[in-house]
């Protein structure tokens, strides 16, 4: 990666770190007031707002966390395109730890030597109890 392209990766983990820590301050001062979103496991996009809420709030909290960059590309040194999986662990309030995988696409806009998120797409991969192995075969 060239150091421009780690700055963005850096950003995207500074981003899950924050996450983790709940504080809507930040998490809302690193995406853009125009942001949309589209968690594909939701039935339409979503705005700044929701996008705070769901890493803050009563939403299940983040314990820990792996990234795995597959794509991080720059378009003129003002746009960035970043590609990843993830696989993370949440605890839901009141109930055990639950482990999630998933893959993930985040766009961001450098204002002021600073990257802003302003739009994402992807979604957490179905757990094992969802999907039972074999359950699409033929019988």
């Amino acid at each position: 990666m060239s150091p421009e392209q780690r700055e963005l990766w850096g950003r995207v983990c500074q981003l899950w770190e924050q996450s983790r820590d709940r504080d809507r301050t930040v998490i809302g001062a690193a995406i853009h007031p125009q942001y949309v979103g589209w968690d594909m496991s939701a039935e339409f996009p979503h705005d700044k707002e929701a996008a705070i809420a769901s890493v803050t709030d009563d939403t299940p909290a983040l314990q820990n966390y792996e990234l795995f960059a597959h794509s991080v590309q720059i378009y003129d040194h003002m746009v960035g395109v970043v590609h990843y999986s993830y696989r993370a662990t949440v605890q839901p309030g009141g109930a055990p730890p639950v482990a999630v995988t998933g893959k993930w696409t985040e766009v961001y806009l450098r204002q002021n030597n600073d990257w802003k998120m302003i739009a994402v797409s992807g979604r957490p991969n179905p757990s094992p109890q969802e999907h039972p192995p074999n359950a699409d075969a033929a019988t």
